[in-house]
């Protein structure tokens, strides 16, 4: 075990399953400290239960919902006594199908999370790293400041079979990329990390069809783990401060597209 996180504070939503859930386990396993996040607040209290609940605190609601955003920054504070330096914003769901073939009343509810969620807690993690290095209470260049935004490689390259998904995708990238020009002069890191096909949880809640991933996965896989995508943003946020990768394509070496 390497100690790369040893000392610092994250924030994790979407941490019930998939990508956030492995995130949550490999943090734990390189030093670091929790705040966990979903909605499923028995899936949360038992991943806390596994990885220690002197190392986690349980936030659970709806990652959108500002007032859930704030207890997740004040469960750090009264858990471990100190702000949260590295935030990974995570929660998210897809949706099966084009502008013509999706579901529209599902548009609302997916917009509400993938890009207003994630922007209210880009925001949110912002203002407070630089609250804190403004105010000489953190040195960025002793301890990084990061914030993990995860994209998708629909959201860089459009595809016509998840076009509705794929353009919250395309906006979460741009606002990653905004903030980090905004803020990367003041010493906060904003990584996009952009997965491609990952079995999970996910395609399940976004309504793809067994089959046709089935088809995928016979075509291009084998596909990516969740444990995979944790390893490297465990290994990206544990780079000295100075050093940052800001934009990270992961894809199953055999997938061509998108």
């Amino acid at each position: 075990m390497q100690d790369w996180l040893k000392g610092r504070i994250a924030i994790i939503t979407g941490a019930s399953a998939g990508i956030g859930q492995a995130l949550a386990r490999d943090f734990v396993h390189h030093g670091a400290r929790l705040v966990i996040n979903a909605r499923r607040e028995a899936k949360l209290e038992e991943l806390a239960q596994e990885l220690g609940k002197d190392n986690v605190a349980v936030v659970a609601g709806d990652a959108a919902n500002p007032e859930v955003i704030d207890q997740l920054f004040t469960a750090a504070l009264e858990k471990f006594e100190d702000e949260a330096d590295l935030v990974v914003v995570n929660a998210g769901r897809g949706l099966n199908g084009s502008v013509l073939t999706s579901d529209p009343a599902q548009w609302e509810e997916m917009i509400q999370t993938n890009i207003l969620g994630a922007a209210r807690l880009m925001r949110a993690a912002a203002a407070r790293m630089l609250e804190n290095i403004e105010q000489g209470e953190a040195d960025w260049q002793q301890q990084a400041r990061d914030i993990v935004v995860l994209g998708s490689t629909v959201g860089r390259h459009i595809s016509p079979f998840s076009s509705m998904y794929g353009s919250t995708k395309f906006a979460v990238n741009s606002l990653a990329e905004a903030l980090r020009r905004e803020i990367g002069p003041k010493g906060v890191r904003v990584s996009l990390i952009e997965p491609g096909f990952v079995r999970s949880e996910f395609q399940g809640v976004a309504g793809y069809d067994p089959k046709w991933f089935g088809e995928v996965i016979d075509r291009i896989g084998p596909v990516l783990t969740p444990e995979d995508c944790a390893e490297i943003v465990s290994f990206l946020v544990s780079r000295p401060p100075q050093v940052h990768l800001s934009d990270c394509v992961i894809r199953p070496t055999r997938q061509e597209y998108p």
